[in-house]
């Protein structure tokens, strides 16, 4: 069961040398190491030139976001590998020596599924409230002391197996949506072939600054443009979902229009409000190119 691990990098050099260390490390040997470079600063550039052979290494030539990282790395992996499964992952994500040893286990154990998400914790042990595992019943909340595997909806790309067969048949991750949204809707496509599950035993560390989640209401202004592609991507991906899925999706939109526009003490409450109004108008035309890789091409 081969593997190679997907790492999209921009200038977090000392979080990106733990996470290559940590790759290399793995119980269960990684087969290759991807790393997608976004155009970081020369500090990067040369760290990952220097590692030579020990990582196959991507720089682009811009900055193409989360998401045209990680299209550029799943598309280096069906055209420059032949190897069995994908490991996604940002650069602030560390595995644990035995993470991809229960990925593994679990994908020989159930064979025919779209997508496998690690249980992401901080770095404080919690779960990280960024990556909290969205279960196919949405009644239901997986525990944080679970060892109980689960299907899922959507996952995030902090820590996410895939098998090439399912990237064949689906495409790549969308690189217009730029940030935000990306994986949640690659991981629904995916689903739509086979099950996604959460994998309780294959935990990582995800090592944002803190353990909090996104929230346009009180976020700072420097990252309020972030969410025009929060809500452009909802609406898309939300389009995709069966009707009931539509439903939560726009209500959820509007729910979080009212509170900004209603909840006393929002600061910038006007700049708040333009910026999702913009992301919802601009995803009822967004219309981007899934690609697809025709051709997989021996190393």
């Amino acid at each position: 069961m081969t593997t190679s691990a997907v790492v999209v990098t921009f200038n977090r050099l000392t979080m990106l040398k733990e996470v290559i260390a940590a790759l290399q490390n793995s119980q269960t040997k990684v087969n290759h190491i991807i790393v997608v470079d976004n155009h970081s600063d020369q500090d990067t550039y040369e760290y990952l030139t220097g590692l030579g052979s020990q990582i196959e290494y991507v720089r682009l030539d811009e900055n193409l976001g989360g998401a045209g990282g990680f299209n550029r790395g799943v598309r280096y992996f069906m055209e420059h590998t032949q190897d069995e499964f994908v490991w996604l992952m940002d650069d602030d994500t560390v595995p644990h020596p035995e993470t991809l040893t229960n990925l593994l286990r679990f994908a020989q154990k159930t064979p025919q599924f779209g997508f496998l998400a690690s249980d992401v914790r901080w770095t404080d042990g919690h779960r990280a409230k960024m990556n909290n595992p969205a279960p196919k019943n949405r009644l239901h909340k997986i525990p944080e002391n679970t060892t109980k595997n689960e299907e899922l909806m959507n996952a995030t790309f902090v820590s996410l197996l895939m098998a090439r067969p399912v990237i064949a048949h689906i495409g790549l991750p969308i690189t217009e949506f730029f940030i935000w949204g990306d994986d949640i809707e690659y991981t629904e496509r995916a689903g739509r072939v086979a099950p996604g599950y959460f994998v309780a035993d294959a935990r990582v560390t995800h090592k944002m600054k803190s353990n909090v989640g996104s929230d346009i209401l009180t976020d700072t202004l420097d990252r309020l443009p972030r969410y025009f592609y929060s809500y452009r991507n909802k609406v898309y991906y939300g389009a995709k979902r069966n009707f009931l899925g539509r439903l939560k999706s726009d209500a959820r939109i509007l729910y979080e229009f009212l509170k900004l526009c209603l909840k006393p003490g929002i600061q910038n409450r006007r700049q708040r409000i333009h910026v999702l109004v913009s992301g919802v108008q601009a995803g009822r035309h967004f219309q981007p190119v899934i690609e697809y890789v025709k051709e997989i091409k021996s190393k």
